[in-house]
């Protein structure tokens, strides 16, 4: 009988761990919007992108702080933290799912991130990313020009090769934006990889269906290539380095503990 009144109130908790925290991340978002609309009419760009990018990172460290104080959510991130005194940086993750760029982005200072168009109008997320000078994925060759305006001027790109959340495993098709960026601006290209125990918010994971918790995030840094020469020699490396690397580097994945996770199409 005690346990089962145990596991009921532990589901419950479960639920409003998962309901409250999309509804304070929604409130923070929000607000941050209102108040970015005057910033950005007022400010000059400059300063206003800086104010914003440092905004969106302590918004999104305050959420990932309130997750991780119920004790249901553990987030280790701090392998980005190497990075933040480094620019002129695209950064290159896998994504598994939605929360992905919340995890870069809380610990990082300077990032021009890019992002889905319909992102960049939405009303939580629209005024604020456009404060901050993120990109428009779309069209493309304002993409590419955007980004490498950003890497002249020392910021860090975040750039998901994959152009969406995995679908296949291990990751999906890249996208040959990330080589030409990489290959007209001479940047680097900083590897990331994320490894979960949880499928929650990967492609086709509804905002309101509960996961199972307690859930895991780690992100390490992965290897860093060097500016490309050859567009579609540096491709393969890179698909082939993800490949391998989720499946074979992954010690977690090797003990049978944390691992990418790949949703089924059908999820």
């Amino acid at each position: 009988m005690f346990a089962n009144l145990s596991r009921g109130l532990l589901s419950l908790y479960d639920y409003l761990v998962v309901y409250l925290g999309l509804l304070w991340l929604g409130i923070l978002c929000l607000v941050y919007s209102v108040l970015a609309i005057p910033i950005y009419l007022l400010l000059p760009e400059a300063w206003g992108r800086k104010i914003g990018r440092i905004a969106i990172m302590l918004m999104f460290r305050v959420f990932l702080f309130s997750l991780v104080l119920s004790r249901r959510c553990h987030f280790d991130l701090a392998a980005l933290d190497t990075l933040r005194d480094e620019s002129s940086l695209i950064i290159a993750p896998n994504h598994p799912s939605l929360l992905d760029a919340v995890l870069i982005i809380s610990r990082l200072p300077n990032v021009a991130c890019v992002l889905k168009t319909e992102l960049m109008n939405n009303i939580f997320l629209g005024a604020g990313a456009r404060l901050a000078g993120y990109i428009r994925s779309e069209p493309l060759r304002k993409m590419i020009l955007l980004s490498r305006q950003n890497l002249s001027s020392g910021s860090h790109l975040l750039l998901f090769p994959e152009g969406t959340r995995t679908v296949t495993c291990p990751v999906n098709p890249l996208k040959a934006s990330i080589s030409l960026i990489a290959h007209q601006s001479h940047a680097a290209v900083q590897t990331v990889l994320i490894e979960t125990d949880t499928r929650y918010l990967s492609k086709g994971w509804t905002l309101f269906r509960k996961p199972p918790l307690p859930i895991h995030f780690r992100i390490r840094l992965g290897k860093r290539f060097d500016t490309p020469g050859s567009k579609q020699d540096f491709m393969t490396k890179l698909d082939y380095y993800f490949a391998h690397e989720l499946v074979c580097g992954s010690p977690f994945y090797r003990t049978g503990g944390l691992h990418s996770v790949i949703p089924p199409a059908n999820v």
